[in-house]
């Protein structure tokens, strides 16, 4: 459910409004409980995921960092490179009698 949710902070490019979104929408269903809310709590759910999301823009706006930017890149690659060890099988050896 939170696959979204992900570090924005220092990166070059930055973040851009549509990965904050995203991270305030998952942000919200995992409070929530919902992916989708239902009509009766629709309003209050889009307006939650409107104030996260202006919560988190201010908070990276005021972030600062004396680390060089990350790249997306490269990082993508890293996160692709443990999820493959983690998620690999072990080769399996047969035994002959």
């Amino acid at each position: 459910m939170c696959r979204n949710i992900k570090t924005l902070h220092n990166f070059k490019p930055p973040a851009t409004e549509e990965e904050i979104r995203a991270s305030a929408i998952q942000f919200v269903r995992k409070l929530s409980g919902f992916t989708r809310p239902s009509k009766a709590n629709e309003a209050a759910f889009n307006r939650a995921v409107e104030k996260v999301t202006e919560v988190a823009q201010e908070l990276l706006d005021s972030l600062v960092s004396n680390a060089p930017p990350r790249d997306r890149e490269i990082e993508v690659a890293k996160a692709r490179a443990r999820a493959a060890e983690r998620f690999s099988t072990p080769a399996i050896s047969s035994a002959s009698d």
